[in-house]
């Protein structure tokens, strides 16, 4: 008599899942909560069924219930290739998913680089009253200092064209199964990852114009600030990785997660490069530089 729960095929059923529950509870708390904090922000007395919506607390919440949602559903999809779940066809399907996503990421950036360059290509757009009164009809807007693109944008393009090569020494350890060189590929590529956020930190600190009553800094810390972020979760995607390594996960046949993490930061780096010639190059030439 034939097994009923024999498998006979290459795709694997999970088992009923809270995550995906729990991921969209957490998701709707952090943007109710992000959104109220925001909205209310200088209105101490909103309540709405005795909740006070001001405070931050109803984010927290989200965002706590969103990374604990991230931890346990990653947790279980490296369980399932541990126990050999993740077979040809189930890892050609991850990659398909990592793939597809990232393509979902060149749009997100598109729409922000979409802005920048109506706003710079068109700054006297006749039926933008408004633009013309903020930029005076040129780009950069008249009275606007830029940052010098061969300083610290610079230095923040050479380190994140390093990263991208010890991410690739990583993965070329691993493939000849170098266990050393893998750990000290990831741990470079994190140590890089950080000093990049670090020099942009101290560049937002120090920029001669800001987010608001400014066109220009409003495009520019939308662009470049988007752009941070992703190298904030890439950065910790790779940390996991480098955590995993050392604890002797990843073979040179079985490592999507760690191939994933280094998809997605050769995406970065290459958004990085459109953004420090088309911002920070072209997008402020010709206007005066701040000094330091």
């Amino acid at each position: 008599m034939a097994d009923v729960h024999q498998k006979n095929h290459d795709y694997h059923i999970i088992d009923p899942s809270p995550w995906p529950f729990l991921s969209s509870m957490g998701a709707f708390v952090l943007a109710l909560g992000g959104i109220a904090y925001m909205r209310w922000l200088n209105q101490s007395d909103l309540h709405l069924f005795g909740i006070n919506f001001v405070g931050p607390w109803l984010f927290v919440i989200g965002l706590i219930l969103v990374l604990y949602t991230m931890y346990g559903w990653w947790s279980a999809v490296i369980k399932e290739g541990r126990e050999g779940h993740h077979t040809r066809v189930v890892a050609l399907h991850l990659r398909y998913g990592m793939i597809m996503f990232i393509a979902s990421e060149v749009m997100f950036f598109a729409a922000w680089f979409w802005a920048y360059f109506d706003v710079s290509l068109f700054p006297n757009e006749a039926h933008q009253v408004a633009r013309a009164a903020y930029t005076g009809g040129v780009w950069p807007p008249k009275g606007v200092e830029v940052l010098d693109p061969l300083h610290l944008p610079l230095y923040n393009t050479v380190i994140l064209l390093l990263s991208g090569t010890t991410v690739t020494w990583a993965h070329h350890s691993l493939l000849h199964n170098d266990r050393k060189g893998l750990i000290w590929g990831l741990a470079l590529t994190v140590a890089l990852g950080l000093l990049f956020s670090s020099v942009q930190a101290y560049e937002y600190m120090h920029a001669p114009f800001e987010f608001k009553n400014s066109i220009y800094g409003a495009t520019f810390f939308m662009a470049t600030g988007f752009h941070g972020f992703h190298v904030i979760v890439g950065t910790i995607f790779l940390a996991v990785c480098l955590i995993r390594a050392m604890r002797g996960a990843f073979t040179p046949t079985n490592h999507f997660g760690f191939e994933a993490a280094a998809w997605y930061w050769h995406f970065v780096d290459v958004v990085w490069l459109f953004l420090f010639f088309a911002v920070y190059v072209w997008g402020g030439w010709g206007a005066p530089m701040a000094e330091g």
